[in-house]
């Protein structure tokens, strides 16, 4: 009996070494690109998308996007999408949570002390230098912790830089203080009675020399927003303004969507400027559809689009779906969402540039 116990322990004992043996030749046959992979896979990642109201100088411009490029190891600057006519840039930054909200600070510090609101013009709506930064959970977080992100930044941007702070979506604290048009109402010309009026949520109330240059920020996080311009064949602005009007959620139009009209003399055309709230709810087809028949009604057409910033690969598979049902591969998808969209027809348009999924994988490697 003694025997097979002492037969038994040395042969649980040779399993063991032959098990711990296994696990470390697994183990050194893992590649660092794996070990990357498994890291990654579990990060949490935030998106931010800064919007500043500069889109004419390209030296400012520049210099704000080298300071949020070497702001943080933990964030990359992922596109900058800048229009002269809109004077707006649109930056997307993308990493950890706590990576993005300082690179955003300094985004933050740089535009403010670089522009001066008094002088600014152009056709989108803004509010401040700043005009808005929302925050979006992309991977391994809820929209609740990026809220909380939100929260921190907008604390910062309140104490240390002195601005006034609005806190949209997520982060409202009233009901109508969740949309950003309603807080955008009278835009920066009307900020002095605004503060008054719509006290805001953070930071000072008064109109003083300082306010004055900065304007005021609105700041929170919200899900995924894709922002598409369609370009009509005219230059009036008041077909684009009534297109908009019919087709925005709030006249009684799409599902999860916003919309205005504009003139863009660089294209030498007026455009429906769509915000998708969510494109599941409505997608890039379904706008671009719809857009097309009330363009007709009016005796016009479409003449192309633009995508602002970058989008998720399934709102361009989605599109793709609709456009062409029996395509199967996910490039001939993406191929024909482009081409029925038009998004090459206006400026030169890179596909793979623009899939914020490619954006941040390439960005974590």
């Amino acid at each position: 009996m003694n025997y097979q116990v002492l037969k038994l322990n040395k042969y649980l004992e040779l399993l063991y070494y032959k098990s711990a043996e296994i696990t470390q030749e697994f183990t050194n046959n893992l590649s660092m690109a794996d070990t990357e992979k498994q890291y990654n896979d579990l990060m949490k990642i935030m998106q931010a998308v800064p919007n500043i109201s500069e889109g004419r100088r390209r030296d400012i411009i520049d210099e704000i996007a080298d300071a949020v490029r070497s702001a943080s190891p933990n964030a990359k600057l992922l596109h900058t999408d800048f229009n002269a006519d809109a004077n707006r840039t649109v930056f997307t930054l993308a990493g950890t949570p706590e990576g993005v909200r300082q690179s955003c600070f300094v985004l933050l510090q740089k535009t403010t002390q670089l522009l001066d609101m008094r002088t600014q013009h152009g056709a989108h709506p803004r509010l401040g230098a700043v005009d808005v930064c929302p925050f979006v959970p992309v991977r391994n977080m809820t929209l609740a912790e990026a809220a909380e992100q939100a929260e921190l930044f907008a604390q910062n941007a309140a104490e240390k830089l002195h601005l006034p702070v609005y806190l949209y979506e997520s982060n409202a604290r009233t009901p109508e203080r969740k949309n950003l048009a309603f807080l955008r109402q009278g835009e920066y010309e009307h900020l002095p009675q605004k503060l008054k009026e719509l006290p805001p949520d953070l930071g000072p109330r008064e109109f003083s020399e300082s306010v004055a240059k900065t304007g005021a920020s609105v700041i929170g996080a919200r899900n995924f927003l894709i922002a598409f311009n369609i370009s009509l064949n005219t230059q009036q602005i008041a077909p684009a303004k009534e297109i908009a009007a019919v087709l925005r959620e709030k006249g009684g139009g799409l599902a999860a969507v916003k919309a205005i009209g504009w003139l863009m003399p660089g294209y030498q055309a007026a455009q429906v400027s769509f915000n998708l709230t969510d494109f599941h709810t409505t997608g890039l087809a379904q706008v671009m559809e719809a857009c097309r028949r009330e363009a007709a009604r009016r005796g016009l057409c479409v003449t192309g689009s633009e995508l602002i910033g970058l989008a998720p690969e399934e709102a361009f598979l989605d599109a793709g779906r609709f456009y062409a049902p029996g395509a199967h591969s996910t490039q001939e998808l993406l191929q024909q969402a482009v081409r029925h969209l038009g998004l090459d027809k206006i400026r030169p348009f890179d596909l793979n540039g623009r899939i914020l999924e490619k954006q941040i994988d390439c960005a974590l490697q």
